[in-house]
């Protein structure tokens, strides 16, 4: 390092204390002396370490996929917020390949506006700390595909450091499965990614140049972060089905702000109305309404009461309870838990693959085994498209053996590809998709009225191996999968 180099580090008093020798050299030497002495610690005096930015802290750090997600959860927002609760909001991408009602700007420019409307209906609930993990939007109801697209691996990264950042109680996301009602990969993958840093951003060992403190070096990729356990997630919007019902709390959206004087449905309207670009159309049309319709379309679209799902709680608790119960300023301690490894196949078997599989993978992996889940698995797709089925044939025998895969599915319907024979080896995994071409709904539907069945059954040597059954709901609009 040069004389002048360290004399740019050194404090005004270092600098009056060297003096201004004639000797380059002698200078030279007084200055390091100095900053050894500087840089020195005090055996006698514990070493201290800066405390976090308070500016950040949370006590609930909401994850979502797009600007306008967070409009899932408003309502329950503005009660946490009127009752003092600090709030800070992550997006998993900034929206750029949304629809825009509102101006002609698409992709890389509508992605800024998007920020900007997320910033202002947070801003409006009095939420100012918000991030963007820059991931990309996915146009699939495959959250594996989403996860990919997004870059699994840095978008975990950066979920982890905001936690560690933010030091949230409680993380609220999405519900992370299938379901007719909410199919949505980049919905998932926020879910995913909120689940992951969950159990990971109390880790030291996890991205530990995170957690490293920088040294006489002043290295600038060390980030002096600490580890930080959330004490609970919650997750919301899993469709609406029916097994999610006494899986957590409820909160009425009818309530009165004490704040605001005001329903907590339209403090979360007013919210609304920044995210012109997706729904101008929709928010125009609420100017010409009573406020007795305004509170029926804010009720037929977010419910008489909000209920959430508890995924974890590392400080105990009823199911039922208020989101913040047993939530004190004790830090939590990440519980350890021994992962049961998934049970073998016996002999010949079948399975739904895809993001039904990783689910079952994923609750294993994260201790999420009690999570209410479907007796049938389900799906919406397009009307007039195809429904993919992703099956895994599983040989856990010593010889290749031929599965022969047949498929039953509704009149009307028409399976194009898939059911076929496959031979698969001995030890090995084989992948089959199914694919099937449904039918146009009548003009006068948006969503089929019925939800059909579509049955997969696999055998061998006349033997049957399994079957799967898949609900399905055809819709006018759905994502592909």
């Amino acid at each position: 390092m040069s004389y002048f180099r360290l004399l740019r580090m050194l404090p005004i008093a270092g600098l009056l204390l060297l003096g201004f020798s004639s000797s380059t050299q002698s200078s030279a030497l007084h200055a390091r002396s100095f900053a050894l002495a500087l840089f020195a610690q005090d055996p006698a005096s514990p070493r201290t370490f800066a405390s976090a930015d308070e500016r950040y802290k949370a006590d609930i750090l909401v994850v979502v996929a797009h600007p306008d997600d967070e409009g899932a959860v408003t309502p329950y927002l503005a009660r946490a917020l009127d009752e003092g609760k600090r709030v800070a909001v992550v997006y998993g991408t900034r929206g750029g390949s949304g629809a825009n009602q509102a101006g002609a700007e698409h992709a890389a420019a509508l992605a800024d506006i998007r920020e900007i409307e997320a910033r202002r209906a947070c801003a409006s609930l009095g939420i100012s700390n918000v991030w963007f993990l820059g991931g990309k939007d996915t146009a699939s109801q495959n959250v594996l595909q989403s996860l990919a697209s997004w870059g699994h691996g840095a978008a975990l990264e950066e979920m982890v450091r905001l936690v560690r950042l933010t030091r949230p109680e409680v993380i609220l996301t999405f519900f992370p499965g299938v379901f007719i009602g909410e199919n949505h990969g980049d919905h998932q993958a926020a879910g995913v990614l909120a689940t992951e840093a969950f159990d990971l951003a109390g880790d030291s060992a996890v991205f530990s140049s995170q957690v490293a403190g920088p040294t006489r070096r002043l290295e600038p990729y060390l980030e002096n972060l600490r580890p930080w356990q959330p004490k609970k997630i919650y997750y919301f919007d899993g469709g609406g089905s029916g097994s999610f019902k006494d899986s957590g709390p409820s909160y009425s959206v009818t309530g009165i702000s004490k704040s605001r004087h005001l329903p907590y449905w339209r403090v979360a309207l007013e919210s609304f109305r920044a995210h012109e670009t997706q729904e101008k159309k929709y928010i125009d049309s609420l100017g010409a309404m009573s406020e007795q319709e305004l509170e029926k379309q804010a009720t037929d679209g977010w419910g008489s009461e909000q209920t959430f799902v508890l995924g974890k709680s590392l400080v105990g608790g009823s199911i039922t309870g208020d989101i913040f119960e047993n939530i004190s300023g004790s830090p939590a301690v990440p519980a350890l838990r021994t992962l049961s490894p998934p049970e073998m196949a016996k002999d010949l078997s079948i399975e739904l693959g895809g993001p039904w599989s990783f689910y079952r993978d994923f609750r294993l992996a994260h201790g999420l085994e009690r999570l209410p889940k479907l007796d049938v698995p389900e799906i919406a797709v397009a009307a007039g498209g195809v429904l993919e089925i992703p099956i895994w044939l599983q040989n856990s025998t010593n010889a290749t053996r031929d599965i022969k895969l047949t498929v039953a599915v509704p009149n009307g319907w028409t399976v194009k590809n898939g059911a076929d024979t496959y031979s698969v080896k001995p030890g090995e995994d084989d992948l089959a998709t199914i694919e099937i071409a449904v039918p146009q709904l009548a003009a006068s539907e948006t969503t089929s009225k019925e939800i059909s069945e579509v049955l997969v059954n696999a055998e061998s040597s006349g033997q049957n191996v399994g079957t799967i059954k898949l609900r399905v709901q055809l819709r006018a609009h759905a994502l592909p999968q």
